[in-house]
């Protein structure tokens, strides 16, 4: 057993909740990223434009979303080279495999051929051959035995979701909202989870007015420490720089807590925001506008298809209200009330920018 132990240790394979669970995770959701979410913004300015260059680049980004997931996260494991560059074919054939829950069946079955990559890289001469075999065969396989069941668990769960957002916007918007949120600020990705369970429609606006309200209203909240440079830094950045004070002094977190609790009904029964576009956007909220970018993107594929006629003013007062407005006045009042009673004192909010 202390064999094996000084085996992985030497191998830098750590099975843990953070190594798996949030470094991996966070991998992922930057490769996704890189390929879908980014491709998904140049078609569609492309489109928009009428540059048909645009839309061709957009689609080559998209077309290696598994690709660039499997890899992210194989980067994430510190993995050698050439467990890195296998790691390609194992995300292509796990994220087509996965279907639409593939992006939850390239983070588990990469992990596993990473690993499986790593154990056996340079313990042989032709290592340039042993290694790109043991990494794609044991991902190949995996994907074809449990891709497919992987994607369709995860859609059940995020078809469930929907479904129940859908039936009890209230109730599920409060909820959607409030985790979606809070996992944004915490050191996990709320993008790759949405992704994970392709949470779209009613229960993608709902997340996505989560993670809008941690952002914005962390930003409108520490303006008076933090200056402009804050207030940029979480509102098109991350909330979660506010994490380090958070652990220090946990109730400064409830005020964009409550407010996403307010903004999230909100957005699914009063504006009935949804996101159609790529469901890694529900859970972006104002990190570089993908979230808004995401909405509108949705409303061109509902015009496309003839669920929509247009765009309203009613649609855009939705997406504005709900991703800026709503979050910055709500998540200030209640900021200024703890600021009042003595819970979030001078500083407490402060960033070592």
């Amino acid at each position: 057993m202390e064999k094996f132990k000084e085996f992985l240790k030497r191998k830098d394979i750590v099975i843990s909740g953070k190594r798996y669970g949030i470094d991996a995770l966070g991998a992922m959701a930057q490769g996704l990223f890189a390929s879908l979410l980014i491709g998904t913004i140049i078609s569609t300015l492309g489109e928009q434009l009428g540059i048909a260059l645009l839309v061709t680049i957009g689609g080559y980004a998209k077309a290696v979303t598994g690709e660039a997931m499997a890899i992210a996260i194989g980067f994430s494991l510190h993995c050698p080279p050439l467990v890195l560059f296998s790691l390609a074919a194992v995300g292509h054939a796990a994220n087509t495999l996965g279907g639409a829950g593939g992006p939850l069946a390239v983070l588990i079955i990469a992990v596993i051929a990473a690993e499986f990559g790593k154990a056996v890289s340079k313990e042989t001469k032709i290592d340039i051959i042993v290694t790109p075999l043991v990494t794609i065969l044991v991902g190949a396989l995996f994907a074809t035995l449990c891709a497919p069941a992987i994607g369709t668990a995860a859609s059940a769960v995020g078809r469930a979701i929907m479904w129940a957002t859908e039936l009890q916007p209230f109730l599920m918007g409060i909820i959607i909202s409030m985790i979606v949120g809070i996992a944004l600020t915490l050191p996990i990705s709320s993008a790759a989870i949405c992704a994970a369970l392709s949470l779209t429609g009613l229960a993608g606006g709902a997340a996505l007015a989560g993670c809008c309200t941690q952002m914005v209203g962390f930003a409108v909240m520490s303006f008076k420490e933090n200056g402009w440079g804050g207030f940029f830094a979480q509102g098109i950045g991350t909330s979660m720089l506010q994490m380090g004070n958070i652990v220090k002094k946990p109730r400064i977190w409830l005020p964009p807590i409550i407010a996403s609790a307010i903004v999230g009904p909100i957005a699914t029964c009063v504006f009935q925001l949804k996101m159609n576009g790529a469901a890694v956007a529900s859970g972006m909220g104002t990190c570089g506008l993908v979230g808004q970018i995401g909405v509108y993107t949705g409303w061109l594929n509902d015009i496309a298809s003839g669920i929509k006629t247009g765009v309203t003013i009613w649609d855009w007062a939705g997406l504005i209200g709900v991703s800026f407005v709503l979050p910055a006045i709500i998540t200030y009042v209640i900021g200024v009330g703890f600021r009042k009673i003595g819970w979030i004192k001078e500083n407490d909010l402060k960033l070592e920018l």
